[in-house]
C-alpha cells in the first residue's frame, strides 16, 4: 500500500508540472498575440523607422556638430520701417485732435468778441480730413502742424478784418493720437501720444507696466501693415527697440506660447510651457521630474522635431533637402560627454521629449506576465487535485 500511495504522489507531481509547463505556454502565447504594456515604442522600433531603414524620419545621434547646426532661434524683432521711424513731434496736431482757441481783439466790439473780453471756442475737434472752421477765418488745415502755426493761419486770416487780433491755440491730445494696449499691462486701455508717452517702452509705463514674467514675455505691435514681436528683456537691453509710436498703434503683451511635450519614462508625460527664452535638453528632462529611475533608458532619449530645410540640410551635410524634415536627435547620457551634449542642445516649440524604458523593465514585465498565471494555474490545479 505504501508503495502505491508513493507512486500516486509521483503522478501528480509530474501532472503539477506538467500543468505549470501548460500555463507558461499558454501565458507565452498569450504576451506574443497581445504585447506588453508600455508608455511608447522601444529604442529598436525607432531606429527602424530612420530612412535607412525605408521609414520618413532621419535619426541623428547628438554630438557638438550636430549641436551648432541646430542652434536655431525664430526671429524676433521689428522691421526697419518700425525701427528707423521718426519721434512724432509732441505739438504736431493730427485728425481727431481737439483744439481750444481763444481770440482777443483790438476793439470793443469786434468780430467775434465783445466788452474787451476774449472769444473763447472750446472743444473744436480737427476732422477725418485734418481741418478746423474758425468763423469769420473760414477752413483752416490743422493736420500736421503745430499750435503756433495754427495761429500764425488763423491771425493773418482774421487781420483783414479786424484790426491786430491775437489768437492763443491749445491742443489736446484726442483719438486720432493714441495707441491701443491690451494683454498682460496694469491697465489695459487707449493711450494718447503725448510728450512723455511717445516711445513704446514709456507707453507700457504708463499702461500700469507689465504683469507678466520679464523672461518669458514678448510685445507685439502692429501698424498698418507691419508688425514686430520682441522680448522684453531684449527691449529694455537694446535702445533701438524702443521705437516711436504713431496713432493707431496697437500694442500686444503676451505671455511666451511655446512648449514641448515629455513623454515615455520620465517623471511626468505633460505638455510643459517654456518658463525661460531657451530651454536645454537637460533643464526639459529636469522641469518634468528627470528620468523615472525605475523604468528609464538613460542611453534611449531622443527629440522628435519637424526641421526647416535649411536646418535639416545643415544638420546632414546636404544640400538637396526642401520643406520640413521629421528628425529624431538621440542622446545618450552614459557617455562621457553625454550630459554636456544634452546641455548644450536647445529644446525647441513643439518638440517631443521621449525617453525609452531599460531592456530590463521589458524583461520585468514579461517576467510578471507569466509568474502571475502559473501561480494562479498551479493554485488551480492543487486545488483541483486537493479536491
Amino acid at each position: 500500500m505504501a508503495g502505491k500511495a508513493f507512486e500516486d504522489r509521483a503522478v501528480k507531481k509530474k501532472s503539477s508540472s506538467r500543468a505549470r509547463w501548460v500555463a507558461i505556454c499558454v501565458s507565452a502565447s498569450i504576451l506574443a498575440g497581445c504585447g506588453l504594456p508600455r508608455s511608447g515604442p522601444t529604442k529598436g522600433e525607432i531606429f527602424n523607422g530612420s530612412v535607412q531603414e525605408e521609414g520618413n524620419a532621419f535619426i541623428v545621434t547628438v554630438d557638438d556638430r550636430v549641436n551648432k547646426a541646430t542652434e536655431f532661434t525664430p526671429p524676433l524683432g521689428f522691421s526697419s520701417d518700425l525701427i528707423h521711424a521718426g519721434v512724432l513731434g509732441s505739438d504736431t496736431v493730427r485728425p481727431g485732435d481737439t483744439l481750444s482757441l481763444q481770440i482777443y481783439e483790438n476793439v470793443d466790439d469786434g468780430l467775434l468778441s465783445g466788452g474787451g473780453a476774449p472769444a473763447a471756442l472750446e472743444q473744436i475737434q480737427v476732422d477725418g480730413s485734418g481741418f478746423i472752421f474758425v468763423p469769420y477765418a473760414g477752413r483752416i488745415k490743422a493736420s500736421g502742424n503745430t499750435p503756433e502755426a495754427i495761429r500764425r493761419i488763423i491771425t493773418e486770416k482774421l487781420q483783414a478784418q479786424t484790426p491786430d487780433p491775437q489768437v492763443v491755440v491749445q491742443r489736446v491730445a484726442g483719438d486720432g493720437a493714441t495707441v491701443s494696449l491690451i494683454g498682460g499691462v496694469g491697465a489695459q486701455g487707449v493711450y494718447p501720444i503725448e510728450r512723455p508717452t511717445r516711445t513704446l517702452t514709456s507707453m507700457l509705463a504708463q499702461a500700469g507696466g507689465i504683469t507678466l514674467p520679464p523672461e518669458i514675455t514678448q510685445i507685439t505691435l502692429l501698424r498698418g501693415g507691419h508688425s514686430g514681436t520682441v522680448w522684453l528683456e531684449d527691449l529694455y537691453e537694446n535702445p533701438r527697440l524702443d521705437i516711436a509710436l504713431r496713432g493707431g498703434d496697437r500694442i500686444l503683451v503676451e505671455q511666451d506660447e511655446r512648449f514641448f511635450t515629455s513623454l515615455g519614462a520620465t517623471g511626468a508625460q505633460v505638455k510643459v510651457p517654456f518658463e525661460t527664452q531657451k530651454v536645454s535638453a537637460i533643464e526639459a528632462l529636469a522641469t518634468v521630474g528627470g528620468l523615472n529611475t525605475a523604468l528609464a533608458d538613460p542611453t534611449g532619449i531622443f527629440i522628435f522635431r519637424d526641421e526647416p530645410a535649411d536646418v535639416a540640410n545643415k544638420v546632414l551635410g546636404r544640400t538637396d533637402l526642401v520643406g520640413e524634415q521629421r528628425f529624431v536627435y538621440v542622446l545618450n547620457l552614459t557617455e562621457a560627454t553625454g550630459v554636456f551634449l544634452a546641455r548644450d542642445f536647445d529644446i525647441r516649440n513643439q518638440d517631443t521629449v521621449y525617453v525609452t524604458e531599460a531592456p530590463y523593465t521589458q524583461f520585468n514585465k514579461v517576467l510578471s506576465a507569466i509568474v502571475a498565471p502559473v501561480g494562479t494555474a498551479a493554485t488551480f490545479t492543487t486545488a483541483v487535485e486537493g479536491g
